[in-house]
Parts: C-alpha cells; structure tokens; sequence
C-alpha cells in the first residue's frame, strides 16, 4: 500500500509492494523518484483492474471493458505487472530499512507502517458492500474480523480485499528478511549470502512441489524481493559484481515466472492475450527504473509533489479495486457518463480518498502505534538503567 527515500546512513522504515512506505533520509536528499515509480505502478494495477479484464468487472460497467476501452483494453491487461515492480520496490527500501536497525524496531515499524490504512480500508469495503444498495458480493462478519488480521489467506477465509494477497506475500518476505538478516545484524555479506540461499532454496522448492516449500519460499514472487535487494547492494556500491550479479540472475528468474504466469495465449477465453515479449519488456522496465534510481540517475526527478504521491500509493492500492466498481457504477451506469470520463473520475475519487486515508488515518495512528510497540523497549533500558 507512502513516501519513499533512500539512505546510506540513517535509514527509515519503509515498505514496497502495494505496501506503506516511510520517509528516509540521504545526505543527498530524498529519492523522490522512487516515490513517482511506486505510484505509477499502482496505476498500473488500477488501470488493469479497471479496464484489463472481464468478470466482476464488466458487472460493473454493465459490458464488458473491452467493449469500454477496444484500443487500450489490451495494453490495461498489462497492469497486472505493476504487483512485480512493487516486490522490486519492496526489496530495494526493506533491505535498507533493515540495515542497522535492531529487530524490535524493524517489527514496529513494519506494523504501524502496514496495519492503520489496511484496518481502516477493511472496515470500510465491508461496511460499503454490506449496503442493501450494493450489488457485489460482501463477506460474512466473522470473515471480515478475520481479514483485520491480515492471515486470511493461509487460514482459507474469505477476503475483504482483493489486492490483499500481495500484503501476505509481503509479511512472508518481511519474516524471512527479518529472521536471516535483522536479527543477527544486516551487512553486505549477509544479505549477499540470503539473496543466493533464497534463490537456491526457492528453485529447489519449485522442483520439490512441496505446498510448505511454496508457502514458505515463494519462488514465483523470491526473484522479485531478490532483485530490489541486490539492487539496494548496487545503491551502496555500484561496482560491486556480486550485487549485479543478484540483479542479473533474478530477472532472468522473474521473467519466467511472470511469462508462466500471465502468458494466457492458450486460453482463448482469456479476456485479452498477452504476449510473451510484452510481459518481459515491462519487468525489464520495472528493473531498469529501480535501478535507474540505485544509481542516482534520476535524481533530476526531485519535485515536491512526488512526496505526496507517495504518501497516496498504498492506501489508493487498497480501496481503489472495489471501491473503484461502485464508483464506476454509478458514473457509468447510474449517470450515464462517457466511459472515458468514468474512468477518470474514478481515479481521481480514489486518489482523493487515498488522501483521506493517509491524513485522518495513517498520520494519526502510524506514530501512535509505533510509539506503543517500542515504548516496552524504551521502559525497559530505562529500567536497567536505573
């Protein structure tokens, strides 16, 4: 789910993925652009879940989106992309928000950066879509207090959220880093040796057909975590090999998964076809930016409002999907607005609710909520102390 900025000295919390990200500060000021990317790939996401495919989706426009959009439909259908240049993102800010920050610190921040705006979103998509005037499918009440805990997937419950299986993906990666890494202390050599073991053992899980194996290890998502983490070792040291080496082998990683994943050109029911050459090229530009950033190549790009279009990223992430139909029904359907106009309209009402959110929500209770999770900490120092 939002500002990003990346430092070499005094690194912040922040979070990739469709997920909240925290300021941090360099001697050379913010990575705005960093800020731009994540938003431009929750675009993306938007744009797909809008305009690239059929089911609940044509409910909504009341045809199907390809009927809406017959020139862009196909080039929406490539938005589903975004999710992987947000686990290159994810990499990249997570392996620097880890490095020398002790693992009390790391889980606090990674909570009170993740959970307000996700609360807040589930509540509120399930609190609209229990409406009587709402047509779309609502979970049942103990499903939904379940969703607050962000472990419904695993548990086989019904989710609030649609977008929220890239936030378990994400707590995956989260644990892992934090366990290899955080805990016994980050350094180059540590995170070096867990970017080649993950690779290693997420290729042997892949061959192994083991559910654990692939709950654990997450091969089809490993190379995209990978790839920003050795992209961040790129950031620190732009000559370092090993680092570019991590980046080269997780791409050639990453590409095959996401061709074996989103290449639908057997399905002749698929809602538009998607072409092998098109899926690579776009990972390839989702690596290409973040590294472009790593090597302080557009640091041209350092325009205040990237700021707050990084604030926006995760909470729009959350509620944009199906909020977005309702919204969509109404213009479109209710209304009778031009498709084009619908479209636009949506977007921005999402994006204006994603300030909402992070005004009344993510600013008033991320600081809280961090404050209470380390306060332990703090009283207990002070109590050894004394």
């Amino acid at each position: 789910m939002t500002e990003t900025v990346v430092s070499t000295t005094k690194p912040q919390s922040v979070t990739a993925a469709p997920v909240r990200v925290a300021p941090v500060k360099r001697a050379g000021g913010r990575l705005r652009a960093l800020d731009g990317l994540r938003l431009i790939a929750a675009l993306m996401v938007a744009l797909y879940h809008y305009g690239g495919r059929g089911g609940v989706v044509t409910q909504a426009w009341g045809s199907s989106p390809r009927e809406q959009f017959p020139t862009l439909h196909t080039p929406f259908a490539y938005g589903c992309l975004g999710v992987q240049i947000f686990f290159v993102i994810s990499g990249f800010v997570i392996c620097m928000s880890g490095w020398g920050r002790p693992l009390r610190s790391f889980f606090a921040s990674r909570v009170s950066r993740l959970m307000p705006a996700y609360w807040a979103a589930v509540l509120l998509v399930a609190g609209i879509f229990a409406l009587p005037w709402v047509v779309h499918k609502t979970v049942s009440p103990s499903d939904a207090l379940v969703n607050l805990t962000l472990l419904q997937q695993p548990l086989g419950v019904d989710r609030v959220l649609g977008v929220d299986w890239t936030l378990w993906a994400e707590i995956r990666f989260y644990a892992l880093f934090a366990l290899v890494v955080v805990l016994p202390g980050a350094s180059r050599r540590r995170v070096v040796m867990f970017c080649a073991c993950w690779t290693l053992a997420a290729a042997i899980a892949q061959g192994a057909k083991m559910p654990l194996l692939d709950i654990v290890l997450m091969p089809q998502y490993a190379p995209f975590f990978i790839g920003g983490m050795g992209l961040y070792l790129v950031h620190r040291d732009r000559k370092d090999a090993y680092a570019w080496g991590i980046v080269a082998v997780s791409f050639l990683i990453g590409q095959h998964y996401a061709v074996r994943e989103l290449w639908n050109v057997s399905d002749p029911n698929a809602f538009a076809h998607r072409t092998s050459y098109g899926i690579v090229l776009v990972v390839a530009l989702g690596f290409l930016a973040v590294a472009a950033i790593a090597l302080g190549l557009l640091e041209w790009a350092n325009w205040r409002w990237l700021t707050v279009a990084g604030a926006l990223t995760y909470p729009f992430y959350l509620v944009h999907e199906h909020l977005g139909w309702v919204v969509i029904e109404v213009l479109r359907r209710d209304l009778g607005l031009p498709s084009g106009v619908t479209f636009l309209l949506t977007l921005a009402s999402m994006l204006t609710l994603a300030w909402l959110l992070n005004r009344f929500v993510e600013d008033r209770l991320t600081p809280r909520l961090r404050t209470a999770l380390t306060a332990r900490a703090a009283g207990g120092r002070r109590a050894r102390q004394g």
